[in-house]
């Protein structure tokens, strides 16, 4: 459908996984499941590092951190492909494209968040002695609000370029929720390259923090295979692994999507690649920070014990 100019573009048309109405219903399903998923496990994460004062440290602070931008991340896609699921339609209005380019940008904080982490294991195995002064609250604030500041600004340059563009290749968004690249492609100006400019930003970042993290991990692994203990090797890989885990799985499935060669790209790929980096981290990030962590684990079934029995004791009470 051609556009005239962009005032025309009251909305955009998303992508549907399905034209069959029972797919489309199983779809919303395990969207909700995912959904409900996440959600629960990042939620669990913040009650428990908020409640237990043992885990009142750098690591688990930046933990918490995490938790609520997987939190914010999946809850910017999947509502709106659960209901589009749900209702049979694919459309989504003008200012509800913006917004979720806006939040799903400023989300990918959580990159930046990922290398403040790992210079948290770096100071922890190789400067231990400098932890305390390194990492007090005061830098771990700083460094929190770094992150979420960086998100900050590379959603607003990103969202206001884009928008600012007009439309007139058609409202069909080739992707299940709005995304830079599919947007632009709808524009019919050259001001698209102000916009470009943006994405060289993005990739800096994301370079710079790719760069960091894995010179971070050169010199622990260094600085561990040194260690005469195996119980202390053990207990530094324990707390590397699931940090290690999640920064894999995240940049993996991010840059097949934007790096793979334009030959192997169809719809129905990207339609699966984006939704393994936007929807599978916040849901799993959770199951891998609890699984090898037994501070979190124990914290968790405190959690899980005195909600039972306030459970018990409501119950008793009617």
């Amino acid at each position: 459908q051609k556009m005239p100019n962009s005032s025309s573009v009251s909305e955009f048309l998303l992508l549907a996984f399905t034209d069959t109405r029972e797919l489309q219903l199983l779809h919303f399903g395990l969207f909700l499941g995912i959904y409900l998923a996440a959600l629960l496990g990042n939620g669990l994460i913040l009650t428990a590092v908020a409640c237990d004062h043992r885990l009142h440290t750098p690591m688990y602070f930046f933990l918490l951190n995490l938790a609520l931008l997987d939190m914010g991340s999946i809850s910017t896609t999947l509502p709106k492909a659960m209901a589009n699921a749900l209702w049979d339609t694919r459309a989504i209005s003008y200012q509800g494209c913006a917004a979720q380019i806006l939040f799903l940008v400023f989300f990918f904080a959580e990159y930046c968040l990922l290398t403040v982490m790992a210079y948290d294991r770096y100071v922890a195995i190789c400067k231990p002695l400098h932890y305390g002064s390194l990492l007090g609250s005061r830098a771990c604030a700083q460094m929190a609000a770094a992150a979420w500041g960086s998100g900050v600004l590379d959603a607003v340059l990103h969202t206001a370029n884009t928008f600012s563009l007009p439309f007139c290749q058609g409202n069909a968004v080739g992707q299940f929720f709005c995304e830079i690249p599919h947007i632009l492609k709808l524009s019919c100006s050259d001001s698209y390259l102000r916009e470009v400019g943006a994405l060289v930003f993005s990739f800096s970042l994301g370079f710079g923090c790719f760069v960091f993290i894995m010179l971070s991990y050169v010199q622990i692994f260094r600085v561990v295979l040194r260690m005469p203990s195996e119980q202390g090797r053990h207990k530094a890989f324990s707390t590397c692994l699931p940090h290690l885990a999640a920064v894999s799985m995240f940049s993996s499935t991010a840059m097949f999507t934007y790096l793979k060669p334009p030959s192997i790209s169809s719809p129905s790929l990207d339609l699966v690649v984006s939704f393994l980096y936007s929807v599978v981290p916040p849901a799993v990030n959770p199951l891998i920070y609890s699984m090898r962590n037994k501070e979190l684990k124990d914290a968790m079934r405190i959690l899980f014990g005195y909600l039972l029995l306030q459970n018990h004791a409501l119950l008793a009470a009617l």
